[in-house]
């Protein structure tokens, strides 16, 4: 089997030893799983195997009197919380038979409660087996806990996502200054790039050792010894603990295949991850329909247009949602694939192209018409499988692609795309042509402008839409506008002038959004006080003045701003870019910002042979397969880039994608301003 087909199969591999364990029994799952087995064929799979119910994983479900099995499926450590919710299960239902999957592995399960040796066997698994008996009422039934590595999501042959991780982010200034507080004044961290494993929480390190335990567990099943790099502080710490596992090794000497792995902290660029500038029709899909319940990547679709019902609040609900998920059919799978790399138009023309080519197939009476794509005609063309069930369920996975493209299309929230996506073309000449607090200064009338917070004009922009715009300002701020001592004061007045306008628009907002809450810290506006909002807003302005010196460590690849030569205006550029330029550059030159993680004595032995005689360090481009694994997210748009730079450079090199998360610019503001980056939730 070859290492890109074996990438591809192993997220299923995975599942197998789960769906063994669930014939007639009721499963229950935490969200990051189900997230994860949703783009492996969900639930169906469940079933097929076996499987009598599936429930969410929550102190407020059971299983029933004449149901005497539970296969439960986590993605956390088997301590505190994850224990108290499995013991509520227990508790009210009358099980005879437990079954545990955890995807987090007993070596880790071991440094989470403190033991530093390595034991034989699985002591922590066989006590929860017993405390598994000791709920269920009586020692002689039956438990069991394993570890299965079931964090991969497969979004298409060349990206997969690990749900278990979404909210993993790398650590930025305000972070360091935590870390730094409980150290001794003599042993503080200079810089992001100094810190090490042991200064971080345990949470954050048992994440940590988690990602590189699923992804040696990929390495392994395709038989590949791995050369892992990193660009960025937290990708250093990941890149070295994978190259460290005794695991790897082992691997090292045996495996036939190769690959490089390239770990790229997604804070080192924002400006790619909050710009609207990506001529996507995912993106804008990710943005504006309503998210799938419990889901960080997939969207709730409008079924409704496939029936005959009307849309009153009646109805509203009544129709379980279609998705983005579909697994079933080859077809549906492809025209995924294309929307979500190409440009928003081939898109939009290829989601025509199927539906036209599904209801000729049918035979169903459909009116070409050429010329522009219209919401309207894609939801003309999705109609005509209403009355016929037959073809409804077999081009089932199209259909809901269309729809979901028609719904985005016709969104009222997409005039705000066009809006925020013209002031970021705004602000970036701005940039160069004057100083930062001229900059900010801009977005005053902005947040002055709708201070009612009526939000009536559909392009109007709302807080959260400023927060990222402010995201795009500071991620370029100091290679546009250096600055000095003056002007840094200037800037502050401004920011405090900014955090006025934000206090007064926010105390007057009549509802709060899901960030504004996260970010407050209260559930509505009626607790919301001026104090708690001017409070928040001083602590994510200390965040934005991090986000501007995330680069400042980077020789090669220190600016993603490119300014005005007269003839040319300033632009964007993309980290990403940059680092695929410097990888596949026919020349190979060593890049100081690309380092090698080793775990190896012989790695040593050459770095200090290399002081004597030529020796070749390893490249990213020495093998024929490229992970390319972005902590903290990418975008759709970046998937076309990466597309294209591999293209051009016509290096013959399989670039897999990975990443926590697929990005909209709305998940920033979250991951910088609410997340606890320090401390992960690992379910105790």
């Amino acid at each position: 089997m070859l290492p890109t087909d074996g990438v591809m199969s192993f997220p299923g591999q995975t599942w197998e030893k789960v769906l063994s364990k669930v014939k007639k029994a009721v499963v229950f799952m935490d969200d990051r799983c189900s997230e994860t087995l949703h783009w492996n064929g969900g639930a169906a799979l469940l079933f097929e195997a076996g499987a009598r119910n599936i429930k969410q994983f929550s102190s407020f479900e059971a299983g029933g009197q004449n149901e005497p099995k539970a296969v439960f499926v986590v993605s956390t450590v088997l301590k505190g919380r994850t224990a108290d919710i499995i013991k509520d299960i227990i508790s009210l239902s009358h099980f005879q038979y437990c079954v545990v999957f955890t995807t987090v592995p007993h070596s880790i399960h071991l440094l989470a409660n403190n033991v530093t040796t390595d034991l034989e066997g699985n002591p922590v698994f066989e006590q929860f087996e017993e405390k598994l008996c000791e709920w269920m009422g009586d020692m002689n039934y039956t438990a069991e806990v394993m570890h299965a590595p079931v964090v991969f999501a497969p979004l298409t042959q060349q990206l997969h996502l690990l749900p278990a991780f979404s909210e993993l982010f790398p650590l930025l200034k305000v972070d360091l200054e935590a870390i730094n507080e409980k150290r001794p004044e003599k042993k503080r961290f200079g810089s992001l790039m100094d810190v090490d494993m042991h200064s971080l929480s345990p949470e954050l390190q048992i994440q940590i050792k988690s990602l590189a335990s699923a992804l040696n567990a990929l390495f392994e099943f395709i038989s590949t010894r791995e050369e892992s790099f990193s660009v960025g502080p937290l990708s250093r710490l990941i890149a070295g603990e994978l190259a460290g596992l005794p695991q790897v090794k082992n691997r090292r000497k045996s495996a036939p295949n190769k690959a490089s792995v390239v770990f790229i902290d997604r804070a080192l660029d924002l400006t790619g991850a909050v710009g609207h500038h990506g001529d996507n029709l995912v993106e804008k899909i990710l943005s504006v329909l309503p998210q799938l319940s419990g889901h960080v990547t997939d969207v709730q679709v409008d079924m409704l247009e496939l029936t005959h019902l009307k849309q009153t609040t009646d109805t509203k609900g009544v129709l379980a949602p279609g998705c983005l998920a579909q697994n079933q059919s080859a077809t549906a799978r492809l025209l995924w694939e294309t929307m979500l790399v190409a440009k928003q138009k081939e898109a939009v023309m290829e989601v025509r192209r199927q539906l036209v080519e599904a209801a000729s197939k049918e035979n169903l009476p459909i009116k070409m018409s050429l010329g522009r794509v219209t919401a309207e005609q894609l939801c003309s063309y999705v109609q005509l499988f209403r009355d016929s069930w037959g073809p409804l369920e077999s081009h089932s996975g199209v259909l809901q692609l269309g729809l979901a493209a028609a719904q985005a299309l016709r969104h009222p929230a997409l005039p705000r795309w066009d809006a925020c996506l013209a002031f970021e073309r705004l602000l970036l000449q701005a940039l160069g042509d004057s100083d930062l607090a001229e900059v900010l200064k801009q977005l005053l009338p902005l947040i002055k402008s709708s201070e009612s917070g009526t939000g009536s004009d559909s392009s109007e922009l709302s807080v959260d839409d400023l927060l990222v715009l402010l995201v795009y300002v500071y991620s370029m701020a100091k290679e546009a506008c250096p600055g000095g001592v003056d002007e840094d004061k200037h800037v502050e007045k401004v920011e405090n002038e900014l955090i006025g306008a934000l206090t007064l628009r926010l105390t007057r907002q009549t509802s709060l959004s899901p960030l504004l809450q996260e970010i407050t810290g209260v559930s509505g506006p009626e607790e919301l006080t001026v104090e708690r909002a001017h409070s928040a807003l001083e602590n994510m302005f200390e965040t934005l003045r991090g986000v501007s010196h995330t680069r400042d460590h980077l020789k090669t690849f220190s600016s993603v701003y490119s300014p005005s030569d007269g003839a040319h205006q300033a632009t964007y550029r993309p980290l990403l870019k940059q680092v695929l330029e410097e990888i596949f550059h026919p020349d190979r030159r060593e890049c100081p910002d690309v380092e090698h993680m080793s775990g190896g004595l012989t790695d040593l032995l050459k770095t200090g042979f290399s002081m004597f005689m030529k020796v070749t360090r390893p490249h990213p481009s020495d093998h024929p397969l490229l992970f390319l694994f972005m902590v903290g997210g990418v975008t759709p748009s970046e998937l076309r880039l990466i597309r294209e730079v591999v293209s051009a450079h016509k290096s013959g090199t399989q670039v897999v994608v990975m990443s926590t998360r697929l990005l909209r610019p709305s998940d920033v503001p979250h991951l910088l301003f609410s997340t606890d980056r320090l401390k992960p939730d690992i379910g105790v």
